[in-house]
């Protein structure tokens, strides 16, 4: 009887330790879409920049005609710092979120392990509950 019970309570050991993997592996995608999304925007800045430094390097100097591509280059410098702006503040919400599911993941792992460290002690105090029945039979 006792290793019957032993061995179901190994598979189902397995089987939740199975299912904390498939959350650990989950979370590690979103983990690692998160890093490209981050690297997307982060080179959509980069480039935003770029384009904003050639701009004001060399996109004021029309002399004749040049005021409506003085105001087109102004708009569009206006565009990207705003768009600047808003991936930036994307950029620190998904780093919030990374954040937390790292949190998560901290305190799933804690639990797991005292849920464990609570199974050992329970299979102790049954196997010490055995053979003090056997000692009591004994006598």
């Amino acid at each position: 009887m006792k290793w019957r019970r032993s061995g179901i309570e190994e598979e189902l050991e397995k089987f939740e330790d199975l299912e904390k993997l498939k959350e650990l592996e989950q979370l590690q995608e979103l983990d690692k879409k998160l890093d490209e999304e981050f690297e997307e925007e982060l080179k959509v800045l980069e480039d935003a920049e770029l384009e904003e430094e050639e701009l004001e390097k060399g996109g004021t100097g029309v002399e004749e005609g040049g005021g409506e591509e003085e105001e087109s280059v102004e708009l569009e410098l206006k565009e990207e710092e705003k768009l600047e702006e808003e991936l930036e503040v994307e950029l620190e919400e998904f780093e919030g979120e990374l954040e937390e599911l790292k949190e998560e993941l901290e305190k799933e792992e804690k639990l797991e392990e005292t849920e464990l460290e609570e199974e050992e002690l329970d299979e102790q105090e049954l196997e010490e509950l055995e053979k003090l029945k056997e000692f009591e039979e004994l006598e």
